[in-house]
């Protein structure tokens, strides 16, 4: 028989009546524009106060959600406000999360691996049985969403700064494509409405930038400013953390609204509590899906890499700025590798990543090197030049991926990295040999990467593309 969880919050937080809770959340949705329709949310960040309060600000993070994307499942994360856990609990019990408006289904199989990954992830009935946290999240899902995807409901409730890296370590390899991440929070807690509009700013301006350290040092700093009456900078620190922990230079927060309860209840201004909207998009530029060279660009760069040669003959170096001018692809941070071959021979080839460095430089400066720092061949002469025929293998950008359901064999090439190791395999590699992706990755983590057969599993992976021409 299966168990279901029981909508709690249902005529406290919310409209326990079906059609007056759609109408409510609707009304809500209706205040604010679709977000673009070529964004690619990753991760939610919304309040959780009755909607007579947050609705309208939770509203505005839920309607950046494409009705028309399928999520795999959704991950809600947010605060005990009855228990303390020194950790986190995954309800992995429950079959289905009721509300009005129907029961959402929870991905039970997914719960109980994380319980099963680490020690940090536990099931504690008691702390979800009243939490309304999540619960609360559940209608404007249905409502802007239909048909919402399995749920995974976890509860973060520790302030050890390793425990929260362990929760994010284990939940990293699903912050992808296929899933959406809801994190449930508030923000200040009953300062006056002037000194919360000042503590929610430095908050979320701190969040927005992305960097987890700066959050941390900002609330130290709230807590520590004497603001009359606050009790909390954001009472879903932990979850904030934990997503933050997961970001890396492909994403991108962005502060979407801000209130607090005073715009409400304006008769109330002397204690209030603050309510952030944010959505967590990836860098539609970091992709590498959306990286394209047009025949002008690849014309541009055969220049570039035959100019730098010719430079080099007399002791210059080519502009290759310059000659980038009006080439807006050959700024981007790519990596190339650059062939010369002589009568159907190779004759020199050198490549690099390039993650910091734009595309026209690289070419240049793997062109000179092919021509006169390969060690396997003598150097490029003046005279031999005009027999020469360039190849330019192009890398588009790097892309940080967390589980190798994101990896493609034959389409992808594969980058590992920890500490001072690192190896590639580009990706014509898997049409010499006969290797499943697991074996292609951990040839390239034992052989390349010198981390041994499984060493990849603990080190960071990045997948890239190659244009050849």
């Amino acid at each position: 028989m299966s168990y279901i969880r029981p909508a709690t919050q249902a005529n406290r937080f919310y409209e326990g009546d079906p059609q007056r809770l759609s109408e409510e959340v609707n009304s809500f949705l209706a205040r604010h524009k679709a977000g673009d329709s070529d964004q690619d949310v990753a991760a939610l960040i919304v309040p959780h106060a009755g909607y007579y309060y947050s609705g309208n600000v939770a509203a505005k993070a839920y309607k950046q959600l494409n009705p028309e994307r399928k999520y795999k499942r959704i991950f809600l994360l947010g605060p005990s406000h009855h228990a303390w856990l020194d950790g986190a609990s995954v309800d992995g019990e429950a079959d289905f999360y009721a509300t009005p408006l129907g029961n959402v289904p929870v991905d039970k199989e997914t719960a109980q691996a994380l319980i099963a990954a680490d020690k940090v992830f536990s099931f504690k009935e008691d702390v979800h049985t009243q939490e309304h946290c999540l619960e609360v999240q559940l209608p404007f899902l249905q409502q802007q969403l239909g048909e919402v995807p399995p749920i995974v409901p976890i509860v973060i409730a520790t302030n050890d700064f390793g425990r929260l890296k362990q929760i994010a370590a284990v939940l990293r390899p699903f912050f992808n494509k296929e899933n959406l991440f809801v994190i449930s929070s508030d923000f200040s807690h009953y300062p006056c409405y002037e000194d919360a509009i000042s503590v929610d700013g430095k908050t979320g301006k701190a969040i927005e930038s992305g960097d987890v350290n700066q959050l941390i040092t900002t609330i130290e700093a709230n807590a520590a400013s004497g603001v009359k009456g606050l009790a909390t900078s954001a009472c879903g620190l932990f979850p904030i953390v934990t997503l933050m922990l997961m970001l890396d230079r492909d994403y991108e927060v962005r502060h979407l609204l801000y209130q607090n309860s005073g715009d409400i209840e304006r008769q109330s201004r002397d204690r209030v509590v603050g309510y952030h909207a944010f959505s967590i998009v990836r860098k539609a530029d970091q992709q590498g899906d959306d990286f394209l060279l047009t025949d002008e660009d690849k014309q541009q760069l055969k220049r570039i890499a035959a100019e730098s040669i010719k430079a080099h003959f007399d002791g210059k170096e080519v502009d290759s700025k310059t000659l980038s001018n009006g080439y807006p692809t050959l700024q981007k941070l790519c990596g190339a590798f650059v062939s010369l071959h002589k009568n159907g021979r190779l004759r020199g080839c050198i490549g690099h990543f390039g993650e910091d460095t734009p595309l026209h430089e690289i070419v240049a400066e793997m062109a000179r090197a092919a021509a006169f720092e390969d060690p396997r061949f003598l150097n490029v002469t003046r005279e031999e030049f005009d027999d020469l025929e360039i190849e330019i293998s192009v890398l588009t950008p790097m892309r940080r991926i967390y589980s190798l359901d994101e990896f493609e064999l034959h389409r992808h090439g594969i980058y590992i990295r920890k500490g001072f190791n690192s190896g590639t395999y580009l990706p014509q590699v898997a049409d010499e040999v006969n290797w499943t992706k697991e074996e292609f990755v951990s040839h390239c983590s034992q052989d390349k990467a010198r981390l041994g057969w499984d060493g990849w599993k603990e080190a960071e992976l990045y997948v890239y593309e190659a244009i050849v021409f």
